[in-house]
């Protein structure tokens, strides 16, 4: 079983970055076949409905996405919501990608006023690909790092959470023990 966690800052400083280098690390140390995909690394076109299809970037992370059947994303909140390369990201690879897929989010905000900000996006994913979202999901502050490390103790343990429940409801969906 394919996992994949997907880091979807553009920002070379960025702290969802962080969440995602450090669920990557213990879904590798668990010995699970995880792909990194890193959108900073590799430039998407805007989806435009058409064209943005036939991108070979696009073709390229929508291929590497398609075999995973357990996705982490890894976002920056912005403005209440989940970051435009999030949301692009889901636009360019769509039922493709997200149908019978398990998905879970690593979220980075300025502050906590905006931790329900990913459940527009998580319902979306749920009515329109019916993927299957993990219930748990990872809310990171300034405060939960030191310059550019992870230092938040809670925070650290929800991502342990979430990568055990990512590989459990992937398990489960692929009919895996």
């Amino acid at each position: 079983m394919r996992l994949a966690v997907v880091s979807c800052s553009l920002d070379p400083d960025s702290r969802s970055r962080i969440l995602a280098g450090r669920a990557h690390e213990l879904l590798k140390a668990r010995g699970c076949d995880v792909d990194w995909i890193d959108l900073a690394d590799i430039p998407l076109p805007l989806c435009d409905g058409g064209a943005c299809y036939g991108n070979e970037n696009a073709r390229l992370v929508t291929e590497r996405l398609r075999l995973a059947r357990g996705i982490l994303l890894a976002t920056p909140i912005y403005n209440f919501d989940v970051s435009s390369a999030t949301k692009n990201l889901i636009e360019l690879t769509s039922k493709d990608v997200w149908s019978d897929t398990v998905a879970g989010f690593l979220c980075a905000a300025g502050g906590q006023g905006s931790y329900m900000s990913v459940m527009a996006v998580a319902n979306s994913l749920m009515l329109d690909f019916r993927t299957v979202i993990i219930p748990r999901f990872v809310y990171a502050t300034g405060s939960d790092f030191t310059g550019d490390e992870l230092t938040g103790e809670t925070v650290i343990e929800r991502i342990g959470q979430l990568t055990s429940d990512l590989v459990r409801f992937t398990a489960a969906l692929c009919g895996e023990k």
